[in-house]
């Protein structure tokens, strides 16, 4: 997905202290000291001024219904945001492990299908086939080989007999 110019995350740092203080339903004045106390913690302009963003006001609505609603003192509600921020932070790694395990899952079946495949293939030259099957294509019954084409074939295919994958173990 791409972005253009103009498009913004909830995160950028747009509002400034007035607006931001009229979207939370603050006084600017609280929202210095929130940012003091480590409730919020907006961005910066260039000249150091702050500059809140739409997730920031999010955060001050929240501040201001545990603190008024739920009567939770400012203590508590940093408490709070500490905790909600380490359990979103757990639930993305919970996340990125379960993609990473059902990766893991997909390559192991399709390793598990190699092995038996080989395992086969194994089992087929044990049983006096040929380690690479050739296929007819053409309908008609297989020929027999004559010295030409086993000449051909020996030129055509390297060798197996020093290749540790094609070795046959105990």
């Amino acid at each position: 997905m791409s972005s253009g110019p103009f498009e913004m995350s909830d995160d950028t740092p747009v509002y400034v202290i007035s607006v931001a203080a009229e979207l939370s339903g603050m006084h600017p004045q609280t929202l210095r000291s929130y940012d003091r106390l480590g409730l919020v913690s907006p961005g910066r302009s260039s000249g150091r001024g702050r500059r809140y963003s739409l997730r920031d006001i999010l955060v001050l609505r929240q501040v201001q219904r545990l603190s008024q609603v739920d009567g939770v003192n400012l203590s508590g509600i940093k408490l709070i945001l500490e905790l909600e921020a380490e359990l979103e932070q757990s639930r993305q790694v919970m996340a990125d492990m379960n993609a990473q395990l059902a990766q893991l899952r997909a390559e192991l079946e399709s390793t598990r299908a190699v092995a038996a495949r080989l395992a086969g293939l194994v089992r087929n030259r044990a049983a006096g086939a040929e380690l690479v099957p050739v296929r007819n294509l053409g309908g008609a019954a297989p020929r027999a080989a004559s010295a030409e084409d086993a000449a051909a074939d020996s030129q055509a295919i390297p060798s197996t007999d020093n290749n540790p994958a094609f070795t046959e173990s105990s």
